[in-house]
């Protein structure tokens, strides 16, 4: 690959901004510099900013492309390759994409497309067709019978760099407002009263039966393995404290204060939603991520279902009030998650790195992507 030389940018470093100049070859960040370059050769951003391409751990928003409409089936590639495209062009250079086990106790078409799933990625990755990094994310919905058995059947993916533990019966953990589990499942699968009522019923008693016996049968395999955990939806101190006994590294959307705060301190690293920052409050009705950022313990945000929320989300958790500067803010979308999941490869502008940049502009408070770049070469 050819020299690609990079000046007068605004560089978004882990701890400052500086206006400099980056060489890029053979997909590497070779040499990064303060001040701009004289070389004719060198592509003038115009002062706008630089920064690493962004890291995605938790979006399911492939989904909605392998099921377009109820009863719609899409072929795999084309599902998977729009999805990659759709991440890429909101400066997504890596991508964990949340896989579900475990949902067969709703109306969902999770577990009838889970293989079609993982086989497109690992088709896209093995030939060279993504514009993003790809790796799974298994979530896995300890409460039902079968969710031990279906991660046994997909969790020997070489794709496979993160497991997260969810329940979400209701009464609890995400669902602790009964109103908000009936507002969500109703207008998801469109229930009766009647197959609420039973829905209901049979979720809290399949967790009561199987999300123990799931959870440590999981966190042992990922524990022997060394692959990272993220705990979910925690409320409490006691749901942290059980997620440290089994050795989770993430709190992914813990819908308490209370919570962020004792898995925050605990060095688990805090991830919200970047939608619940970009629209200042939780669909559930649970803790808002700028609550979060007021109280220092907020790292990692993730597009969860939208996703060029998370460039927007960075942005904006910088322009409040919160003790977040760019560089700290820039870290929850870059640096942050990539450290979580051991990926020491990526995630800020370095020497050595791989060379997956970003350049934005702004207009007035708003982000506005112009160039993604991934292992220097130009993809949007």
């Amino acid at each position: 690959m050819k020299e690609i030389i990079i000046s007068n940018a605004k560089i978004v470093l882990p701890d400052e901004v500086v206006k400099g100049t980056i060489r890029l070859k053979d997909g590497i960040i070779k040499e990064f510099n303060e001040g701009k370059t004289s070389l004719s050769n060198s592509q003038d951003w115009n002062g706008d900013y630089l920064i690493p391409g962004l890291i995605e751990l938790h979006t399911d928003n492939m989904e909605k492309y392998f099921t377009p409409r109820p009863g719609v089936a899409w072929p795999g590639i084309p599902a998977i390759l729009t999805h990659d495209t759709q991440m890429a062009s909101a400066g997504v250079t890596t991508v964990f994409d949340a896989v579900a086990v475990g949902y067969n106790i709703y109306k969902s078409t999770r577990s009838q497309i889970l293989d079609d799933v993982i086989g497109s990625i690992e088709y896209i990755s093995d030939n060279h067709l993504a514009k993003a990094d790809h790796f799974i994310h298994l979530r896995c919905e300890l409460s039902c019978d079968s969710t031990s058995d279906e991660f046994d059947q997909n969790a020997k993916t070489d794709l496979l760099r993160l497991v997260s533990l969810m329940d979400h019966a209701p009464g609890q953990r995400q669902f602790a407002q009964m109103d908000k589990y009936i507002e969500y499942y109703k207008g998801k699968y469109n229930f009766s009263d009647e197959e609420m009522n039973n829905n209901i019923e049979l979720h809290q008693k399949s967790s009561k039966d199987f999300a123990h016996i799931h959870r440590r049968y999981i966190a042992e395999y990922c524990q022997e393995r060394g692959v990272p955990m993220a705990s979910h939806d925690d409320a409490t101190q006691e749901h942290v404290e059980e997620a440290i006994d089994y050795q989770v590294s993430i709190a992914e959307f813990p819908t308490t204060l209370e919570a962020a705060s004792f898995s925050h301190e605990n060095k688990l690293k805090v991830l919200m939603g970047a939608p619940n920052l970009v629209r200042g409050y939780s669909h559930s009705g649970n803790v808002a991520a700028r609550e979060l950022a007021d109280n220092g313990c907020l790292d990692i945000l993730s597009s969860d279902y939208y996703p060029s929320s998370l460039l927007h989300a960075a942005f904006s958790l910088a322009g409040l009030d919160n003790g977040y500067d760019l560089p700290d803010a820039i870290r929850c979308v870059t640096d942050n998650p990539a450290q979580a999941v051991d990926l020491d490869d990526r995630g800020r502008i370095e020497a050595g790195k791989k060379a997956d940049i970003l350049r934005v502009t702004k207009h007035k408070d708003l982000p506005i992507l112009q160039e993604v770049w991934k292992d220097g070469a130009r993809v949007n």
